[in-house]
């Protein structure tokens, strides 16, 4: 009898990799939609308008699932013989790729093509290729270590060149790679080290992490409120920081993590505690939108709360159905995306810049005239990407920071 592929896998919270899944592919599917040519709860809202679409959630929904995962990924470190040293070495290694990584995506459309002398496209494409042989997770065979060894030093020196190359700006106002916000990635990567960072410093107490929480939120009221713009000269760097909003919602993921690591073997309790969390921190999110209007772009803080209200619903959600009643065949779609976040976020991109540098007519569903197309389009770009990524996973082509 064929056996789900999700059986065959011991030991593991699989809703946690089911959510992060599901919301990589949400990721895709907002990303890729003619906003246009879309209903307007399905995309971002304006800057200064009090509300949110399913897009305005789906980031912070990964932020809090980036969360989640660092109790495990900790233990499992442990597991291995691996000293609180080491670990911060790799804490360290990861943020940096992500922000390496996260900054190069920020900067490909700032190029000026005429400066750089190369075209936009063809750069970006590079830029793509050369992260692959950088970060590809190469299969353990020691009789083609040195040939490996050779591709990661052959996109290190690709990427030099890409930066080495970049120009933006105009001919009298030449400029450079710049940081900015720093990407999503980059975003990533701030957030998830205050949070390892955090939870190796304060351990499982979920107290303490808890009170690490209400310091981001308190640093995001504060943010909103002007009082931190003394500290604008650093905010170039430190921005992901200091605004408090992105680390708070990575913050409530580890918490909820925390409570799943006590409770392992006593789902009920798990569920209460987390459906508690969900309603107060939706409270709390209802009730700061007095002060603080529900946008994404202001990353106010009613709009992270109210997140991670719903990201906390919906994780539990998944968790009773996958994890307590074993219902999980369906979700085997997703769970390749989950277990293989970066590639699938970033495998895509190579897609649009072929399809945009050859002009191929793949994208006509992004038009005006029929939402059930534009919004048809985009599942079915969503669903082939991530199988285009587990593809990429079972030729030995997976992105591992």
């Amino acid at each position: 009898m064929e056996k789900s592929i999700i059986q065959n896998i011991p030991n593991r919270i699989l809703s946690i990799d089911i959510m992060r899944g599901l919301t990589l592919f949400l990721m895709l599917f907002v990303n890729d939609l003619y906003e246009s040519g879309v209903p307007e709860w399905l995309v971002h809202t304006k800057t200064n308008f009090d509300g949110m679409g399913l897009a305005d959630w789906v980031f912070p929904g990964f932020l809090f699932m980036v969360g989640i995962s660092i109790p495990f990924a900790f233990f499992s470190r442990r597991n291995k013989g691996e000293s609180n040293q080491q670990i911060l070495g790799h804490i360290f290694a990861r943020t940096v790729s992500l922000l390496i990584i996260g900054v190069f995506m920020l900067n490909g459309d700032r190029l000026n093509s005429e400066l750089s002398g190369i075209d936009n496209l063809l750069w970006s494409i590079l830029v793509y290729i050369f992260i692959f042989f950088v970060w590809n997770r190469y299969p353990e065979n020691p009789d083609r270590k040195k040939l490996f060894l050779g591709l990661k030093l052959f996109g290190i020196i690709g990427l030099i060149v890409m930066a080495l190359i970049f120009r933006a700006g105009e001919p009298d106002n030449i400029k450079w790679l710049e940081t900015s916000w720093w990407g999503i990635l980059g975003i990533i990567g701030w957030s998830y080290f205050v949070a390892t960072v955090v939870f190796l410093l304060a351990g499982q107490r979920i107290w303490a992490n808890l009170v690490v929480l209400l310091f981001f939120i308190g640093l995001n009221i504060l943010s909103q409120m002007g009082f931190l713009d003394f500290l604008k000269s650093i905010k170039p760097v430190f921005g992901v920081l200091i605004s408090g909003n992105v680390p708070s919602i990575v913050m409530s993921g580890l918490i909820v993590g925390l409570v799943l690591k006590k409770y392992l073997s006593e789902p009920k309790r798990i569920i209460l505690i987390v459906t508690v969390f969900a309603v107060l921190s939706l409270i709390a999110g209802f009730f700061l939108r007095n002060w603080f209007i529900i946008s994404k772009n202001l990353g106010t803080p009613s709009w992270a709360l109210i997140c991670n209200g719903i990201s906390m619903f919906v994780f539990v959600l998944l968790y009773y159905i996958i994890d307590v009643m074993k219902k999980n065949r369906w979700a085997k779609v997703f769970l390749p995306a989950g277990q293989n976040s970066l590639t699938t976020y970033l495998a895509p991109d190579l897609i649009y810049f072929m399809i945009w540098g050859l002009g191929l007519p793949i994208l006509f569903y992004k038009q005006d005239s029929s939402e059930l197309l534009a919004v048809g389009g985009s599942l079915v770009w969503a669903f082939t990407m991530i199988g285009f990524a587990a593809l990429l996973s079972k030729i030995n082509i997976r992105l591992k920071l």
